[in-house]
């Protein structure tokens, strides 16, 4: 199933993984729209979590320092993870365990689709053939390792990507400085499963000053700080959603007050799949960017 390098010259080396992501579409997705984001579903019945590896090869010090690092792709839901398990070691047959950090970039026909930090996961891109790359730190006291290296690998994807089961809209993509401006929000649930349950957050820039306000009951500035110094982050706002049905959207209404300095203004979205008293069966969505130009 891995095609092993020829070579261990350099670090960078190439693993042949066949992932197959399993869930079935259940329907055609909704049509699409300027200004949206959308989220693939968590299935129903959960397909079984599985986790492909391949030796990725050796990384090695000048002092005799060794670390054998995988490279792993987890499948099984409406994610891909990536991560690069190590073991180090100096000369001799003793192996530790050892921390890894970096971070890593799929990249379909040439243009990159996805990156994060190592490990981590995103949604999955749909069925292809990715190159996935990573900058890889292996660290290890008891093994005295502290090496830094790139790993590569080919994944093939073959299922067909779910359809999504909520989405994020606004109505406009631009802010001017010195301004406030209005801007709705649309949160849906296009899906039957699920519930009405979603947290809906919108970030500005904090060093640029820029406040968010809004009369809908439902959201609020986030609390920071320790107690009793606790302040309101006048940057964000934090909306608890409870009625998102299939067919009828829920809306916020947004005053975003953008200074001399510009701010974008992000969104994302919590959203909760029960599945009985299972855990991990809710997401995360990515909503549109609304940028600022001078």
């Amino acid at each position: 199933m891995f095609t092993r390098p020829t070579s261990r010259r350099t670090l960078a080396v190439s693993a042949v993984l066949t992932a197959v992501v399993g869930w079935t579409a259940p329907g055609q997705p909704p049509a699409e729209a300027a200004h949206r984001s959308t989220a693939a579903p968590a299935p129903a019945p959960a397909p079984t979590p599985a986790t492909l590896c391949a030796d990725a090869g050796i990384l090695k010090g000048e002092h005799g320092q060794r670390a054998a690092v995988s490279l792993c792709v987890g499948t099984g839901g409406p994610n891909i993870s990536v991560s690069a398990p190590a073991r180090c070691g100096r000369h001799g047959k003793v192996r530790y365990t050892c921390l890894t950090s970096g971070t890593w970039t799929v990249r379909r026909g040439g243009q990159t689709v996805a990156t994060g930090p190592l490990p981590s996961g995103k949604e999955y891109p749909g069925p292809g053939v990715y190159e996935v790359s990573g900058s890889v730190r292996v660290r290890s006291s008891p093994a005295g390792v502290d090496l830094q290296g790139e790993v590569r690998a080919t994944v093939t994807l073959t299922d067909p990507k779910a359809p999504p089961t909520h989405r994020i809209e606004v109505d406009r993509s631009v802010l001017r400085p010195n301004s406030v401006t209005t801007v709705t929000y649309t949160v849906a649930r296009d899906s039957e499963r699920g519930d009405g349950s979603a947290r809906l957050g919108i970030i500005g820039e904090e060093s640029s000053g820029v406040q968010l306000t809004t009369s809908d009951a439902r959201c609020v500035n986030p609390l920071t700080g320790r107690y009793p110094s606790t302040k309101r982050s006048a940057h964000a706002l934090d909306c608890a959603l409870t009625d998102l049905q299939s067919g009828r959207p829920s809306t916020v209404v947004v005053q975003v007050s953008v200074k001399d300095t510009c701010s974008t203004v992000v969104s994302k979205a919590g959203y909760w799949m029960p599945d009985g008293q299972a855990v991990f069966t809710g997401g995360m969505l990515v909503g549109p960017t609304v940028s600022c130009e001078k």
